[in-house]
């Protein structure tokens, strides 16, 4: 059975639902150890002084927070746990927002809360009201001695938490969204076509990670002696003129698309 990550209380007004919380999104990541060559033993970092020139004690270990190149602030541990956040075993939702206010860069991680059976009635009510009035709900919660903003929202009957990113996490780039080349209606027109003949559903199953993959059939292969295949990826040239690449696009989707589907994209072509 899956571990409960947070167990405590989500309220609104005056109601209270006791909830619990469960990863619902983790990465999966192949990890590399660093190993001796000679005897293949896994290594462990030693705590080396290169300063002193020789291996500390844990007993000589402090943190310290650069604040400028090589210049460091010392903290002690016992600073740090008392300005840790009090565990908290209510999430109280502050206000309510509609979803599309919510810009995705902030989403961070995401969980499932799963009613213990004593709120299961007012948890249903939660979400029906979310499902009705299109909202989703703001709340903070303290998890592994920080202070998360959580947003709630409905996903399949249920109630899906994702904390967010503050403010001032989100990085600033003084270039993005500068856009200084213009586009012609023209080109502007076919990339609509190609768009509306890539326009789909989605379907996660669909996405994979590939370097996952690739590492898999390595390790799978390198487990029973054999080499893989050195296969040589595609390199891609700048577009130089962006009408005949869109029209090449177009043309190379012809025999892919539906068949209606091709029809009223000839009819707009023709409209035009």
């Amino acid at each position: 059975m899956a571990s409960t990550l947070w167990k405590g209380y989500l309220s609104f007004g005056l109601v209270s639902i006791p909830i619990r919380l469960y990863a619902a999104a983790r990465s999966k990541r192949i990890e590399f150890h660093q190993l001796h060559k000679p005897c293949r033993t896994r290594l462990r970092r030693p705590l080396f002084c290169p300063t002193c020139k020789r291996i500390v004690e844990p007993s000589e270990v402090v943190k310290g927070y650069e604040y400028e190149k090589g210049q460091y602030l010392l903290v002690e541990d016992q600073e740090i746990k008392k300005l840790a956040p009090d565990k908290g075993e209510t999430m109280e939702i502050s206000e309510f927002v509609p979803l599309m206010e919510i810009d995705p860069l902030y989403y961070d991680a995401s969980y499932y809360a799963v009613p213990d059976k004593a709120g299961q009635k007012a948890y249903s009510l939660l979400v029906r009201t979310l499902e009705e009035t299109g909202k989703i709900a703001l709340a903070t919660v303290v998890m592994h001695q920080r202070e998360y903003v959580v947003a709630i929202r409905v996903h399949a009957h249920g109630l899906t938490l994702h904390t967010l990113y503050f403010a001032d996490e989100i990085h600033e780039l003084p270039e993005y969204g500068q856009l200084e080349s213009e586009v012609k209606p023209e080109e502007v027109k076919l990339a609509k076509e190609l768009v509306g003949n890539l326009t789909t559903h989605f379907k996660p199953e669909k996405y994979r990670d590939e370097y996952k993959a690739k590492l898999d059939r390595l390790l799978h292969a390198r487990a029973k002696g054999k080499k893989l295949p050195v296969v040589s990826e595609r390199k891609l040239a700048p577009v130089i003129n962006m009408m005949e690449a869109l029209k090449k696009s177009l043309a190379s989707q012809e025999g892919s698309v539906p068949r209606a589907q091709r029809g009223a994209t000839k009819a707009r072509r023709r409209a035009g």
